[in-house]
């Protein structure tokens, strides 16, 4: 059946009847000891939608460009480290899911079900196919397809020369979910993807057959939203690991090769996961700002001082936690203690996809497609490492050094359900 907006926000249903308090109100701004230097390097623009859309419009860093695409179809490439525009082509399609980048191609995807590859080199458009699905996430490219994930819970393997559809998996759609879909990630021939039902699911890239699914959440529950448990960030793979939060559900630690969870403790999330080689950086549903081991999934540290402010998932650099909000402020975190380190504006408009760490630049595109590069660099009497050359950056999806799985260990009982931020939406079937 049709997949239509549920006008009413999740957040209300869940409001305290109090009149004088409101628990959802966006956290207002404390002051910022600063630790680090931030300047904004270039900004740019690629088109957006007026209205508010949880759209998968990331930046891709691939070596020394980057690539971002808009809502009214616009795909371009940049030069890193100055901003100078390299190429630009027009889809002229209501573009909802950005940038894959990888075997010479930059893919994107349309909220109409369009899939255009175009030639990373020069931004020409080398094919054009239409799936049944809208996309709402940025496809991914493996060694002999590109995997895209529509909203009706298929998951697809198109063929790299052409786009001809080489196979095809399918998870069931709950009546109610958030509206959003995980992004595929790509780990050697295998495609693995969270769903709506709380499941992830690993797949051959080259011939779509299922290698393991794991329900990370059952969902729970007498009520369609105390049931929702989707996944609707890409899993993070590191090494034999993979890292993977639902909302309302768990955020857990799994076994590349079986999908075997080795932790998982309650958590809602419905951002990307930040990591390195110690930790897993988590934003919550409601902005609070968690460090757990990779090892144990033990908290490391918590910050609630952005709650509610409709964090985007988080990215990570030597130093630094850094996340967005729907205020278009962009905040750096100190990465041993979660204290505020810096903060800067990017204007009045929301950033819902996670910042891009390349060397010492960030970048962030906002919900009207804006972007902004800062270069970020310590404080005299603050630096922590030595500070990083000029960039010249592996590409984004480069994941850290493996760590060494421990034994399984005994899921913890479910969280109590919660809402996501008032102005995110919710599907029903």
């Amino acid at each position: 059946m049709r997949r239509i907006i549920v006008i009413a926000c999740l957040a209300a249903l869940a409001a305290c009847s109090s009149k004088d308090k409101d628990p959802d109100k966006p956290a207002k701004l404390v002051d910022v000891h600063e630790t680090l230097r931030v300047e904004r390097v270039w900004g740019d623009d690629v088109g957006g939608a007026k209205v508010p859309l949880r759209l998968g419009l990331a930046l891709t860093v691939d070596g020394d460009r980057v690539y971002a695409a808009g809502r009214k179809g616009d795909v371009a490439a940049f030069q890193l480290a100055s901003g100078h525009q390299i190429w630009r082509t027009k889809t002229k399609a209501p573009l909802g899911g950005a940038t894959a980048v990888g075997a010479d191609l930059v893919v994107v995807g349309s909220s109409d079900g369009d899939v255009i590859a175009l030639e990373a080199a020069s931004g020409k458009v080398r094919w054009r196919v239409l799936v049944n699905g809208e996309i709402l996430s940025a496809p991914a490219i493996g060694p002999r397809a590109v995997v895209v994930r529509t909203a009706d819970g298929k998951l697809r393997g198109l063929a790299l020369a052409d786009g001809k559809e080489l196979w095809q998996q399918e998870q069931a759609v709950p009546r109610l979910s958030l509206r959003g879909v995980a992004r595929p990630t790509i780990a050697g021939d295998m495609a693995i993807c969270g769903f709506d039902n709380g499941k992830v699911v690993a797949v051959n890239s080259i011939d779509g057959t299922i290698a393991w699914e794991t329900p990370v959440a059952p969902p729970r529950g007498r009520t369609e939203l105390e049931r929702l448990v989707d996944i609707d960030s890409a899993v993070r793979v590191s090494g034999e690991d993979v890292f993977v939060v639902g909302f309302q559900g768990k955020v857990a630690m799994l076994a590349l090769d079986t999908g075997q969870v080795w932790w998982s403790h309650d958590a809602s999330s419905y951002r990307s996961l930040g990591i390195d080689d110690d930790n897993v950086y988590m934003a919550s549903a409601d902005g609070e700002i968690t460090a757990l081991t990779r090892r144990t999934g033990a908290q490391v540290w918590q910050q609630k001082v952005l709650l509610n402010r409709g964090l985007s998932g988080p990215a990570v650099s030597d130093d630094a936690v850094v996340v967005a909000d729907y205020q278009g402020y962009v905040h750096w975190l100190d990465k041993t203690t979660g204290a505020l380190a810096a903060r800067v504006s990017t204007g009045k408009f929301r950033i819902s996809n996670a910042p891009v760490v390349a060397g010492n630049l960030v970048l962030v595109i906002n919900d009207r497609g804006r972007i902004n590069a800062f270069r970020v660099t310590p404080l005299p009497g603050h630096a922590k490492h030595a500070a990083p050359p000029a960039p010249a950056p592996a590409p984004a999806t480069a994941p850290p050094a493996a760590v060494p799985a421990p034994p399984a260990a005994k899921p913890a009982e479910p969280a109590a359900p919660q809402a996501p931020p008032g102005n995110d939406t919710a599907t029903g079937q």
